[in-house]
């Protein structure tokens, strides 16, 4: 039996503690990694999953058969069907296993949990695997509000421009010179207060996949049946990227 472990929320704890781990609509499934010697890349992800916003994270030991259908990759590529054992095994003998994960395309059940542990809170990297020691980047989609220190790095490292306010970004979308004033329309919109998601739904289908990623982006801030769907339907993005995207947003 697989020995895996999902990083969730700490408020998530008695639910999964009584009904098992749920994968969110099924699109992908359940995230998470396989217990291996090192502890800081069986829980790799933690730093980076807490820009979420939430603060404090636990870790969900379960197993599951040995021979059951994974997906298993990189997080930049859409990853690769195998067994369990087999995607343990390419974890643990990669030249450089930062930035794997498994996905199992079904919820965990409560029969099949290990246990329930508190973990260090400051595991992992953040941004991307090779980060540490880069200049930090103060785009909307690389530090988002209420990030850590996110006012401090975006008044030291942001240019003097003053952002857009929300008509002005609306006007630069129904208006744009270019791809790149849609781009960063929608980066701006996605920081602002709840809007209209008719705004932007008609980018859906925008040939870049550029514009794609930034209205996955963008809709994390937007409420109600409609975005919800605009969400699932970029989860199925050609690019992967997008695809990514849109299942962290959702």
């Amino acid at each position: 039996m697989a020995l895996l472990v999902h990083l969730t929320p700490e408020k998530n704890a008695r639910r999964i503690r009584r009904a098992g781990i749920t994968a969110p609509g099924l699109e992908r499934g359940v995230f998470c990694m396989p217990v291996l010697p090192s502890y800081v890349l069986s829980h790799q992800w933690l730093r980076e999953l807490r820009r979420g916003g939430q603060r404090l994270f636990i870790a969900v030991h379960f197993r599951i058969p040995d021979d059951e259908p994974v997906l298993v990759g990189h997080y930049s590529d859409a990853g690769t069907e195998m067994t369990a054992a087999e995607a343990v095994s390419l974890i643990m003998h990669a030249e450089d296993a930062r930035g794997y994960q498994i996905v199992i395309p079904r919820s965990i059940a409560p029969t099949e949990l290990h246990r329930v542990r508190h973990v260090r809170q400051v595991t992992g990297w953040r941004y991307h695997p090779n980060a540490h020691g880069r200049r930090p980047c103060a785009c909307p989609a690389c530090l988002g509000r209420g990030e850590f220190k996110s006012a401090d790095l975006r008044r030291r490292l942001s240019p003097e421009t003053p952002e857009l306010t929300k008509p002005e970004l609306l006007e630069q979308l129904r208006n744009p010179d270019n791809e790149d004033d849609l781009i960063n329309a929608l980066y701006g919109l996605g920081r602002r207060s709840r809007g209209d998601v008719t705004d932007i739904a008609h980018l859906i289908d925008h040939a870049n996949p550029e514009v794609r990623y930034a209205l996955a982006y963008a809709l994390h801030n937007y409420r109600g049946t409609e975005a919800r769907r605009l969400l699932a339907r970029l989860t199925t993005d050609p690019d992967p990227e997008v695809r990514d995207e849109a299942s962290k947003r959702r």
